[in-house]
């Protein structure tokens, strides 16, 4: 009996740890592309940290294109506004949130393997570097306007 006390509370100090740390929920999801034959799309959500530990996205990767890359709008030569790749993620504060939004932080896709078509979904599997991978089902909303949804998402494309 002692054996058995002494593993369930070895096994519950252990699953302690665990469950502290960030906990991630996203929210607002939709992705776009400029048309129907446009080779890139993107995906814009908020990611919320409820969490007491801060995190970061890493990575994202989805079927629906042959490359997915976070990325970000940087001011470059001139005034001009340059997509960039982000190699290091984007930070997600414990207790905070990090929206990523149109002419900002976004999930690019290039080479895409399908049309993106409204009110199709596209699955995207997010990378965490503390709360792991997380699957989202992201619903196509080629009609979506910049400020729907209660925030600013800049403009992408002419749609």
């Amino acid at each position: 009996m002692k054996r058995i006390l002494l593993g369930a509370l070895t096994a519950a100090t252990f699953a302690l740890p665990a469950m502290a740390g960030s906990e991630i929920t996203i929210t607002d999801a939709y992705a776009r592309a400029a048309g129907a034959s446009a080779m890139a799309g993107a995906a814009f959500f908020v990611i919320e940290n409820t969490g007491d530990e801060d995190d970061r996205l890493i990575g994202a990767r989805s079927d629906i294109a042959a490359k997915v890359e976070l990325h970000t709008h940087i001011e470059g030569e001139g005034g001009v506004m340059q997509m960039r790749q982000v190699e290091d993620g984007f930070p997600v504060a414990a207790g905070s949130s990090h929206v990523l939004r149109r002419g900002s932080d976004h999930v690019m896709f290039m080479g895409l393997k399908a049309p993106m078509e409204q009110d199709a979904t596209v699955t995207v599997t997010l990378v965490f570097e503390k709360a792991g991978e997380i699957e989202v089902d992201i619903p196509v909303d080629l009609e979506r306007q910049p400020n729907m949804g209660g925030m600013n998402h800049g403009s992408m494309g002419s749609n």
